[in-house]
């Protein structure tokens, strides 16, 4: 496996004749079926390193996707924010099986809020549309899908040490989604309440605040101290994490809402990426992840 087995698949004129700007290329099987998509910014360079793929681990990938495929498809770009949106929406659409990221977009989840009548309600599902007889306010979507909902059961049960967790049957009719978790609470503090909306619309964590105040009168919250720290930690990660990144990525947009559907949610974030600087030297993680 080398640069005979490249050159012998895809030919040993094809890098030399490829554009240096920036490009998607596809591999595509036998069957014509594409198995990785990729974007570079110089697409010459990028393939060149697939024909030099060498046996260390940091190859294996090239080296694989040179073994399996039987062509490769190579589509310039005037820039690189077209090439990203057309990679992402590719991967999207066609979901290769050597891309895992962005691949599988309709598992992003969503969290939603509301008030009905005593009842604070939340809600935690990648099918908020499945929801919309409860007219609940979401936000979202999140990347993560384990982050997330890891976040959102921790919150879960601090609410329930400073609230109480309302029954199934006190909470409104809705439709039953796999995957999915609505609660109720009641009797919550105030502050609490009140700083549920901007924490997940990653504008401040004052709610972790507030929760560490009212869980400190909570004689359960001091027995498993611990544990309690360990719940406001990870829901402070996840507002650095997502939350607060959504919020920054929707700014530099223009966008004041707090929800974007799960197919447009990568592309929102490659926009802000070059919305921030036009030449894409910012790395993707300052808004991204």
């Amino acid at each position: 496996m080398g640069q005979r087995a490249f050159d012998r698949k895809f030919g040993s004129a094809l890098v030399e004749g490829l554009p240096t700007g920036p490009g998607v290329y596809l591999f595509r099987d036998a069957d014509e079926s594409v198995l990785y998509v990729g974007k570079a910014k110089n697409i010459r360079r990028r393939l060149q390193s697939y024909r030099n793929a060498s046996r260390r681990m940091v190859h294996r990938k090239m080296r694989t996707l040179v073994r399996e495929a039987s062509s490769v498809e190579v589509r310039a770009h005037a820039s690189e924010r077209e090439a990203l949106l057309q990679e992402n929406t590719l991967i999207r659409e066609l979901r290769p099986p050597y891309n895992v990221d962005g691949a599988f977009a309709f598992l992003y989840p969503a969290v939603g809020l509301a008030r009905r009548d005593v009842h604070t309600l939340l809600c935690f599902s990648t099918r908020p549309e499945a929801f919309a007889p409860l007219d609940l306010r979401w936000f979202g979507t999140f990347r993560s899908r384990p982050r997330a909902k890891e976040a959102f059961d921790a919150l879960v049960e601090l609410l329930a040490l400073v609230g109480h967790l309302s029954k199934r049957t006190q909470l409104p009719r809705h439709a039953s989604v796999r995957g999915s978790r609505l609660v109720g609470l009641r009797q919550l503090p105030q502050e609490v309440t009140e700083g549920l909306t901007p924490f997940f619309a990653g504008e401040d964590r004052a709610l972790l605040g507030a929760l560490s105040t009212a869980l400190l009168a909570k004689p359960r919250a001091r027995r498993d101290a611990a544990q309690v720290e360990a719940r406001l930690r990870l829901l402070d990660r996840f507002y650095e994490a997502d939350t607060r990144k959504l919020r920054l990525a929707m700014e530099r947009l223009g966008r004041a809402d707090t929800f974007v559907a799960q197919d447009d949610r990568d592309a929102l974030f490659i926009l802000a990426r070059f919305e921030s600087d036009p030449l894409g030297a910012v790395e993707p993680g300052a808004v991204d992840q």
